[in-house]
């Protein structure tokens, strides 16, 4: 096993954007299981507060490609560098986030690799693995993702071409400093390979719109309707309770299937995955494809008229009665109890 490196994507202001923080909380754990380094590469301008957050977390390298040009994200640039440095460094495992930018960039750097590439994980294990010619790899990524259309989970090894690419939905781990001082060496990418022909185009104006998924996966407090609320109408409801809390509100498949809520707010292994301080379940029967996108909340509070409901068996606080009443009393608490 060589290193493990993770792609830090930054934000317009030349942070660290929250998944990169979680990529490499994980990937602290998967190093100390594989027993090799943690390294971390980022591409942008004006990358210093981004480098300084990254030593935090524990990368023991940061590649920092930084320039002018690079300041807004275009993908033949960014997947020049990363398959460079890639070449070179030979890591033995790579992580994106499975955002806009990972979901566009990963699969164009494992072409240009010829490796493989599992998207949108939601765990990764490091273990030993027996392929069916019985050739055995020790200390290889386990990458788990949802199939067919959320129903299953799947794991999946690469072990035979490296290095082992994977996207990793956020929400999932957390934000965890490392312990403790770190050494962090930082090295510049040579990024002479750019030429004029590999930025496309040119920006003139930037306008940044409202990102109901963002919201969602950083708010503190979700109120998250399921099908059992029984219409929009009453689906509705949520809204004023969420704005009660300062919090959003989230849906799961079968509600936004009703068209009581919009797509981008699915909350479950096929849409975002959340960790909020506090969690309302309205009329969620719990099914797993729901219960993986927001299992590992602080404290669950699960409202629903059947008392066998897998939910409650989830929930910190069990409420068995009718939602829509239950919802409306608590309106009426907070909106009297701010």
């Amino acid at each position: 096993m060589n290193n493990i490196i993770v792609f830090c994507q930054t934000n317009e202001k030349g942070e660290s954007c929250q998944i990169g923080l979680e990529l490499l909380t994980e990937g602290r754990r998967l190093a100390a299981e594989a027993g090799v380094k943690l390294e971390a590469v980022v591409i942008g301008h004006g990358m210093y507060q981004a480098t300084e957050t990254i030593k935090k977390y524990g990368a023991q390298t940061i590649y920092c490609a930084d320039e002018e040009r690079l300041k807004e994200y275009e993908t033949v640039p960014y997947a020049k560098i990363l398959t460079a440095l890639f070449e070179q460094e030979k890591p033995s495992i790579v992580l994106f986030g499975a955002t806009d930018m990972g979901r566009d960039l990963a699969p164009r750097v494992a072409c240009a690799l010829g490796c493989g590439l599992t998207a949108d994980c939601t765990s990764l294990e490091i273990a030993d693995y027996t392929d069916k010619n019985g050739t055995r790899y020790e200390k290889v990524l386990h990458q788990t993702r949802p199939a067919f259309l959320g129903n299953l989970l799947t794991t999946i090894v690469s072990p035979s071409r490296m290095p082992q690419m994977a996207t990793l939905r956020g929400g999932l781990f957390g934000c965890q400093p490392a312990e403790g001082a770190t050494d962090c060496k930082l090295v510049t990418l040579d990024t002479s390979m750019l030429n004029d022909n590999d930025f496309s185009t040119t920006l003139h104006e930037s306008i940044i719109l409202e990102n109901k998924a963002a919201n969602i996966a950083t708010a503190k407090v979700i109120v998250a309707g399921g099908y059992g609320m029984g219409s929009k109408e009453n689906f509705d409801q949520l809204y004023k309770l969420a704005s009660q809390l300062g919090g959003e509100v989230g849906a799961t498949r079968a509600a936004i299937d009703a068209g009581y809520a919009n797509h981008d707010g699915m909350i479950g292994q096929t849409g975002i995955t959340v960790r909020p301080k506090l969690y309302f379940a309205c009329g969620i029967s719990g099914q797993v494809q729901h219960t993986a996108g927001m299992d590992k909340s602080d404290v669950i509070v699960s409202i629903n008229n059947d008392p066998e409901a897998p939910i409650h068996k989830l929930a910190d606080y069990a409420i068995v009665g009718d939602v829509n009443k239950t919802v409306a009393k608590l309106i009426e608490y907070f909106s009297q109890n701010k």
